[in-house]
């Protein structure tokens, strides 16, 4: 089974850290040699000194057996006394007294000479940079013939004091400041070309991790060099004030850019929401950080420095190692890289604690952590380069693939377009016909206006002589009959004073004539004319009713008489079918008369049709009207006992343009008008049928309108 360095493509990152610790090996005989050289000062106290001066000076507080002094924050000068037994130092030769912490602003050495006075051995500290006093990265001070004495350490920091004291010989002293300065060169070496490829690599790709792993490189590396000393060296010179802010600051703006790194790197928002959101609260901690800092809250910067390190330390390796589960390959590389950097935090620690494992490397655990860490992500990114190249690949074919989907569909919506413009065509083929048919309907109605006053004039005139027709025939019938009587007088008197031969001619030729035949016949024309003239008085009727279509007063009505002038215009065409009246009192109606007789016209009219076309399948073929007075309104029904209509019919039977007829005989628009006058009247009209059983429409009028309205 391959391991796991192998299967995560790990073997070049191992062989680079391999050399690195077979490089620090070589040199570990040398510095072990020195560090056996090195005198640690292990017995401290904390003097509690008043205004009689160090003569007077009193223990506050004993510090001995550790080699490491931390005493947190101290807002006055402090005294320490350091111990140094004199047979652990050679009684000759030059010495190096070094107080390992950077960050102190003020450090004042003090020993007792003969006289049994305190006398300077020498002033350093962050605050003499002004003057060019410092050379070296920690307070240093040379020193001879310390032999059995005690030091004094007139110390003042605004940072958190913590350090320990070491005695060198000049030798040895310069060699571990060599290795020092070496060992920071390498580092920003280190960081500097991680940070120029990592931004090369930004701008080649466009990838905005790249960017923010090069803004995290580069605080990180300034905070490491801020805590080692080397800034105030290399950065702040004599501006103190800086340095001793700059470990505080940059560490918080390293910690803003490794929490947006790491939600880059990782993807937490999309993989690890949850986790996403206490990593966002952690970058927050180290906004506050800076800002509690610049305005002087030192304190309170640190421990929430370390409180935001401690959450970084657990949910950065928990995020990673959640990632990494999911399926997440780079996960793993972060998950490795970030062990470095902890395994070099934990040898810090240790190292304050008094456990050493790498001799005088154990002083820059955090660089050697750091400088790791930067060198495997870096490797880790370059290899997103791989999986980005992979990414892309699948992102074009995915675009070939939807592209390819893409095509079919624009082929299947080709194909539903046509159809689609197809089917538009023939609805505008259709729209354009119910155009033609309006059109139709229109010059129609136009000749129906033109053919309802030619009616208006040929009732008036064939009124006239019609009447006077009319009016002659009774008077003509009681001629007649006057004169038959005195047919008949004269014929008794023949009888009764003719000769038998005058009585013979008269006989024959009455039979010659035929006068009862000629008799009974004048009586037949006579009523035939009667009945004619009455039939002829009715259709004039009719006709002056019906022309009054286009009358847009509205005035009171006889609907009776519109439904029978209507159905003596339609006489001709009812063939065998029976016409039931079943009139109720109704008053008279207010309406526009043309209107409503152009409604009963299209009702019994589609009636009619409708029977007609059953033909001899109806035995019986019937129309009802009835009429009946409901509260205020009239209600007129016309039934017929014809085919009747299915549903979907009834439903759309007032749609404008819709017909059942075929083509040519009818327009749809019909029943579409007689509904909008119906509506116009404020009234109703509805319609029952089934599916044979006939159809029923049911009119209902106001007696009387409120407002005229007519047919928009």
């Amino acid at each position: 089974m391959k391991s796991l360095f192998t299967l995560i493509g790990f073997r070049k990152p191992l062989l680079f850290v391999l050399f690195i610790a077979f490089v620090l090996g070589g040199c570990s005989d040398a510095v072990r040699q020195d560090q056996e050289k090195e005198i640690r000062v292990n017995q401290y106290a904390l003097l509690d000194v008043n205004d009689d001066g160090l003569s007077e000076a009193t223990v506050q507080e004993q510090l001995s057996g550790t080699e490491f002094i931390s005493l947190g924050m101290r807002s006055d000068t402090i005294y320490i006394r350091a111990s140094i037994k004199g047979d652990r130092i050679p009684p000759a030769g030059e010495y190096y007294l070094e107080v390992k912490s950077p960050t102190i602003r003020y450090l004042q050495i003090l020993v007792k000479d003969g006289e049994g006075n305190y006398r300077s051995v020498g002033e350093k500290g962050t605050a003499f940079m002004t003057q060019g006093v410092s050379e070296h990265l920690n307070p240093s001070f040379t020193v001879s013939d310390i032999g059995d004495k005690e030091i004094i350490y007139k110390l003042y920091s605004v940072e958190p004091i913590s350090f320990e004291t070491s005695v060198y010989p000049k030798e040895v002293f310069e060699r571990t400041e060599s290795r020092r300065m070496l060992l920071a060169n390498i580092y920003i070496g280190i960081m500097l070309a991680l940070f120029l490829y990592n931004l090369v690599l930004y701008f080649s790709v466009k990838d905005r991790v790249y960017l923010v792993y090069c803004l995290y490189i580069l605080f990180i590396s300034l905070a490491q060099l801020s805590l080692a000393g080397y800034s105030m060296l290399f950065l702040f010179g004599k501006n103190y004030r800086f340095f001793e802010m700059s470990a505080v600051l940059f560490s918080a703006f390293s910690g803003v850019f490794a929490v947006t790194f790491i939600r880059t790197f990782l993807k937490t928002k999309r993989i690890i929401p949850k986790l996403d959101k206490v990593l966002i609260g952690i970058g927050l901690i180290y906004g506050i950080v800076f800002f509690a800092r610049l305005f002087s809250f030192v304190e309170l910067s640190y421990r929430l420095t370390d409180l935001a390190g401690m959450l970084v330390a657990v949910f950065f390796f928990l995020s990673a190692i959640i990632a990494a589960k999911s399926g997440y390959r780079p996960a793993i590389y972060f998950l490795i890289a970030w062990s470095f950097f902890l395994i070099a935090v934990v040898v810090f620690v240790l190292k304050n604690l008094g456990i050493e494992f790498f001799q005088d490397l154990a002083s820059f655990p955090m660089l050697v952590g750091t400088a790791l860490e930067a060198i495997l992500l870096s490797l880790a990114l370059a290899n997103r380069i791989n999986i980005l190249k992979k990414e892309k690949e699948q992102q074009q074919q995915g675009k070939l693939e939807a592209l390819k989907e893409n095509e079919r569909l624009v082929r299947e919506q080709n194909v539903i377009l046509e159809e689609k413009v197809k089917l538009r065509t023939e609805e505008l083929e259709q729209t354009l016909k119910n155009l033609q048919n309006t059109q139709t309907q229109l010059v129609n109605q136009e000749k129906m206006a033109s053919l309802g006053q030619l009616t208006a004039g040929i009732a008036h005139e064939i009124n006239n002589p019609i009447n006077f027709v009319s009016s002659n025939i009774s008077p003509l019938k009681r001629d007649l009959q006057d004169v038959l009587e005195i047919m008949d007088a004269y014929r008794k008197k023949g009888q009764e004073e003719f000769s038998e031969e005058g009585k013979k001619s008269m006989k024959d030729i009455e039979e010659d004539l035929e006068f009862d035949y000629l008799v009974e016949e004048i009586e037949m024309l006579l009523k035939g004319m009667e009945e004619g003239a009455k039939r002829t008085v009715e259709i004039v009727k009719g006709l002056r009713l019906f022309s009054r279509v286009d009358e847009q007063d509205v005035k009171k009505v006889d609907l009776h008489d519109g439904i029978d002038s209507t159905l003596i215009l339609l006489n001709s065409t009812m063939g065998r079918i029976e016409v039931e009246k079943h009139f109720g009192e109704i008053p008279m109606v207010e309406c526009l008369a043309g209107k409503i007789n152009q409604v009963f016209m299209n009702i019994i009219s589609n009636a009619i049709q409708a029977l007609n076309e059953q033909g001899s399948s109806n035995a019986r073929p019937a129309i009802t009207i009835s009429t009946e007075t409901v509260d205020e309104r009239i209600s007129i029904k016309i039934a017929d006992n014809g085919p009747g209509m299915p549903d979907h019919v009834k439903e759309r039977v007032f749609e404008p343009f819709f017909t059942t007829k075929a083509v040519g005989k009818g327009t749809g628009l019909g029943l579409s008008i007689v509904y909008k006058i119906i509506e116009n009247h404020q009234g109703t009209l509805e319609v029952f049928s089934g599916e044979g059983e006939g159809t029923t429409f049911v009119i209902t009028l106001p007696i009387y309108q409120k407002t005229p309205r007519n047919e928009q």
